[in-house]
């Protein structure tokens, strides 16, 4: 039987497949109680209107099913509310490495800074400007490259 910590932890992210919700910081917590075997994984969405909580829940009993625990409840918990500075560094880096540019992270609590300019993931020039707000998903928005014009998304700083 897998730890189920460690079976959670490898779910990917629907909306974004290069990246775990462990990477991502999504996944909160995981319990299980030694009496029962039930297992218990605690999430928060990246925001709360956000579409792939269904299938990330589904993928985490899936996923937990599959490494030997099959009584296992999801919980979605929204405080304290996610925040780009959970995402883990080599979360980033594949973030990155997709092409996608990660969020600098956060400065101060609760304070969302303001980008200006995001570094192109494809050739790092910050010679960038965005294209519209809303990219392949809500939670990111189309940039392009001045440099080498090559469009990338980039995840929005929360």
């Amino acid at each position: 039987m897998v730890n189920p910590r460690d079976a959670a932890a490898l779910v990917v992210d629907p909306e974004i497949r290069v990246i775990t919700i462990d990477e991502l910081g999504i996944l909160r917590a995981v319990e299980e109680d030694p009496a029962s075997g039930r297992v218990t994984v605690t999430i928060t969405p990246t925001y709360t209107g956000c579409p792939a909580m269904d299938v990330i829940r589904a993928d985490i009993r899936r996923a937990l099913a599959a490494a030997g625990h099959a009584d296992a409840e999801v919980r979605t918990v929204y405080s304290p509310p996610w925040s780009t500075d959970w995402i883990s560094e080599g979360g980033r880096a594949k973030l990155a490495a997709a092409g996608i540019a990660p969020p600098e992270p956060v400065r101060a609590p609760g304070v969302v800074s303001l980008t200006l300019a995001v570094r192109c993931p494809q050739c790092g020039s910050p010679e960038t400007e965005q294209v519209s707000r809303f990219g392949s998903t809500a939670c990111k928005a189309l940039w392009r490259c001045r440099s080498c014009s090559e469009p990338f998304d980039h995840l929005k700083a929360l």
